[in-house]
């Protein structure tokens, strides 16, 4: 009997141990790779598409392992033909391929043949790790995480503090003159107690009776007046139109330091029509969601930047979505224009081509706009007089080396003024008519 027993509490233990095993299976083959390649496998592949914690143009992928097999049953086996070939997944008549496929407007998957099992594994590893594992400091629920310095709270004190002591010494200088006055009515009641009589001022003739009997300052003093109104006067109508340092506040605020100077994103791949056209062109919202369709959020140094300068990168990110109408997931058609705030403007009697400059004459934008790799908001760097573009002219040598456009002039004008290089006001670039028709 004894036998017996043995062998019903053997049997039941490894019903148990099998029951455990299928459990927990799904957390275990999730974590047979290496999460910390599967980041770099993420990033580089997936990341386009999809985000860990919320939907973007596909699912989110946090936990997708167990998620799957939890909900539809599907193991390791199915996702690997999912991720190395969807398309035939679908036509293959699987449920619920077809299921995810119609979900996300019949978009199917990009196929990734290229991935091995192990590789498939190490992401799949990285979406089951908890994120406080990758980098403790990445969020305030993580037990490393390490709060930013504080900012404006420390100079809001300082400001708190330094009203305090102007606030006393104004108090103590209003006390201070009460007290003299209190003195000084006290010792005119003890000289008039004793009979003291105060010394009569002599009276004198005021400045300004001496300063209107002398003719000649009077004269000196209105020409010098007058001299000073004309050149203020000038001086005023000459800065008429000129909107040098002009900074306004855009609807939507876009760093030029991060987009063209961290990133080093070219100034023509947005202003793309200033290769062909009189105009620069303001970059249509479609450029921009070319990348922010997958960047919803900045990084959180960026984001700590962002706070030096009162800008929240992430909320105005949002509003782009919110112009372009796009949900995080597809466009949902309600967009709204985005009233941009212009710059840089010339008189409409002044003529001006950026492809001729900056295609033919090889001009860098940042010869007339500043170092806009470096503006957090965009100004006007540069005057855009007519003094301003003369001088130009004249000290600018035309770039004529491998360059099919100058071949024929270079050499007719070379010849005529005897040099090698030629500036763009001896090919005619101080002509009235090449600026005012």
């Amino acid at each position: 009997m004894k036998q017996v027993i043995y062998r019903n509490l053997t049997s039941k233990i490894l019903y148990l141990g099998f029951i455990l095993f299928l459990t927990f299976s799904t957390s275990i083959t999730a974590q047979d790779g290496d999460p910390a390649n599967g980041k770099s496998l993420f990033n580089a592949n997936c990341a386009a598409c999809h985000k860990l914690d919320k939907p973007m143009t596909g699912p989110a992928l946090r936990n997708v392992e167990t998620r799957l097999y939890e909900e539809e049953g599907l193991d390791r086996e199915w996702l690997n033909a999912w991720i190395r070939n969807s398309s035939a997944l679908i036509k293959s008549g699987d449920a619920y391929a077809n299921k995810i496929y119609a979900e996300w407007n019949n978009v199917a998957m990009t196929a990734f043949p290229q991935l091995d099992d192990q590789q498939i594994s190490d992401i799949l590893a990285y979406t089951a790790v908890d994120p406080c594992e990758l980098n403790p400091q990445s969020s305030p629920d993580c037990p490393g995480y390490i709060p930013p310095p504080p900012g404006n709270d420390q100079s809001d004190q300082g400001g708190i503090s330094n009203n305090l002591i102007l606030g006393a010494l104004a108090v103590l200088f209003a006390l201070l003159a009460m007290a003299l006055i209190l003195v000084k009515r006290t010792l005119n009641r003890f000289a008039e107690a004793k009979g003291i009589e105060a010394v009569a001022e002599t009276k004198r003739t005021p400045i300004w009776k001496a300063f209107v009997q002398n003719q000649f300052l009077v004269l000196v003093t209105a020409i010098f007046f007058l001299l000073a109104s004309g050149y203020f006067v000038y001086g005023y109508f000459m800065q008429v139109g000129i909107d040098q340092g002009y900074e306004p506040v855009q609807p939507i605020h876009y760093s030029h330091r991060i987009h063209a100077g961290d990133n080093g994103i070219d100034c023509k791949y947005c202003h793309s029509s200033a290769r062909v056209s009189k105009h620069s062109g303001i970059p249509s919202l479609n450029i921009c969601m070319n990348c922010h369709k997958s960047i919803g959020e900045v990084a959180p140094e960026t984001l700590a930047e962002g706070k030096e300068y009162g800008v929240d990168y992430n909320a105005e990110i949002q509003k782009l979505y919110d112009a372009v109408g796009w949900d995080g997931v597809a466009y949902t058609g309600d967009s709204k224009p985005v009233k941009w705030i212009r710059i840089h403007n010339l008189p409409d009697f002044a003529y001006f081509n950026h492809s001729q400059h900056v295609m033919v004459g090889g001009i860098e934008c940042q010869t007339c706009h500043g170092p806009v790799e470096e503006m957090e908001i965009m100004y006007q760097h540069s005057p855009l007089t007519m003094g301003w573009c003369i001088n130009c002219h004249r000290e600018t040598n035309v770039k004529v080396k491998d360059n099919a456009y100058y071949t024929k002039i270079h050499e007719q004008l070379s010849k005529k003024y005897g040099v090698e290089q030629l500036t763009a006001a001896q090919m005619g670039g101080l002509e009235c008519g090449k600026c005012h028709y």
